[in-house]
């Protein structure tokens, strides 16, 4: 036991716990920007108000939720840790500069790093916090015309303050009932301010993600000649260019509906 705790605490074990939480991670933006694609379907809301009941309802993804926090928590501390322990392992700079071939990102994850944490911080607290723990949300009621598949909505209020959702047909009409949190995403990003940091904060996790993705494989040893160019490809393209992408388009898309 003391030796695992041991390996734990030393710089490598620390940089396993890492690229292991960081690939964690990794999966979790994939989830999540598939699930937050529903912000363009045009159905008023619909799709994406049931997507985030079920997310916060759901057991086993409420259990996967409290993991993820727990791994961007340890992913943070762990970072500021060693990073911290880098910098006292040489106080004084190079009298040279540093050319040496480490990419920007490389040599900048700790500034990439504190921005992604104020950003998940001020997202989780005007989204996830506001959903659960606050009565700033309201709800949508949506009907369904079971015949013709045409969907309807308009505000809906609750008799009850502990409301969360109601799904009933009448008369070949379904009626779903459900907090609005797309209501919430749209007047978030009307505000042009939030707007720009949630696009900067996305660049951040692009070159975060150029280096973090291909730095945890090698920390975990999983290198080879034959697969280390498809790592390469996956951190680059799908999660350094295409998934910052998906998720910066949102709120410039909603902020130029915003302005019609």
């Amino acid at each position: 036991m003391s030796e695992f705790k041991q390996t734990f605490n030393s710089s490598l074990g620390k940089k396993l716990i890492m690229a292991l939480t960081g690939l964690f991670l990794c999966t979790f933006l994939i989830v999540h920007l598939g699930g937050n694609l529903l912000l363009f379907s045009d159905d008023e809301g619909y799709g994406f108000n049931v997507y985030a009941n079920f997310l916060t309802h759901f057991p086993p993804i409420e259990v996967v939720a409290y993991l993820l926090y727990l791994a961007i928590l340890v992913h943070s501390i762990y970072a500021l840790v060693l990073t911290i322990k880098n910098r006292r392992a040489r106080p004084v700079g190079y009298a040279a500069p540093n050319r040496s071939p480490a990419s920007w990102s490389s040599k900048n994850m700790g500034l990439l790093g504190s921005i992604l944490l104020l950003f998940i911080v001020i997202h989780m607290s005007d989204f996830w916090y506001a959903y659960k723990y606050s009565h700033k949300i309201g709800y949508k009621e949506y009907r369904t015309d079971l015949a013709t598949d045409k969907t309807t909505s308009v505000d809906y209020v609750p008799a009850s303050p502990n409301f969360e959702k109601s799904v009933s047909t009448e008369n070949n009409v379904e009626i779903v009932r459900v907090k609005d949190l797309h209501a919430r995403v749209a007047g978030s990003f009307s505000n042009l301010l939030y707007v720009i940091f949630y696009v900067i904060a996305m660049g951040a996790v692009s070159f975060h993600m150029l280096h973090g993705f291909q730095s945890s494989f090698r920390t975990l040893g999983w290198v080879h000649r034959k697969y280390t160019p498809v790592v390469c490809f996956i951190g680059t393209w799908l999660f350094a260019v295409i998934i910052p992408l998906g998720f910066a388009a949102m709120p410039v898309v909603y902020y130029i509906q915003s302005l019609k």
